[in-house]
């Protein structure tokens, strides 16, 4: 790759499927959790590795400077686009991993990933990219950080902080 074009919002979903596999994983293990071509997962790490998100061996993500590009800039440079009220899958505050912290608001408003086989009804908003409600629905795991990361691009400042929260938690060494 000759040429560095910026991040991508597949970069955000392969680091953080990297942040919760096993130290043994491969490309094709990411790719196929992602439903991405193992090219587009390895054009990934040259990028996130020239952003300083990764190692240079590409096998570790930096997880502060992550959590920073979360926390400040994944919000400008990724904002979640809403739509219309649509059936779907509960992401951000609307999704079981921040539901538990927050009180459901009196409207019973909820924010949805549209996806034609969802039990929720909602105001939509893309996801962060095309197949990532089929990498979701696929791996619980994957889809609370999916969430908490659409809770830090749509939030106000408590979900935020929430959010922000709970993915240290995540990205701790320890977590299992």
């Amino acid at each position: 790759m000759n040429q560095h074009n910026g991040m991508r919002p597949q970069d955000i979903a392969v680091l953080l499927k990297i942040v919760v596999s096993p130290s043994n994983w491969m490309n094709k293990d990411i790719a196929e959790a992602l439903f991405l071509s193992p090219a587009e997962v390895s054009y990934s790490l040259q990028r996130s590795a020239l952003a300083e998100l990764i190692d240079h061996s590409k096998r570790k993500v930096m997880r502060k400077t992550f959590l920073e590009f979360i926390q400040y800039g994944l919000p400008h440079v990724f904002p979640a686009i809403k739509g219309s009220i649509a059936i779907g899958v509960p992401t951000a505050f609307s999704s079981p991993v921040m539901s538990r912290y927050l009180m459901t608001n009196q409207s019973g408003e909820m924010v949805v990933w549209p996806y034609a086989e969802g039990q929720a009804r909602g105001e939509s908003i893309t996801p962060l990219y095309p197949n990532a409600v089929k990498a979701a629905l696929k791996d619980p795991e994957l889809h609370e950080l999916f969430a908490l990361v659409d809770a830090m691009r749509l939030g106000k400042v408590r979900e935020k902080e929430i959010a922000l929260k709970l993915l240290k938690e995540k990205f701790s060494p320890h977590h299992a």
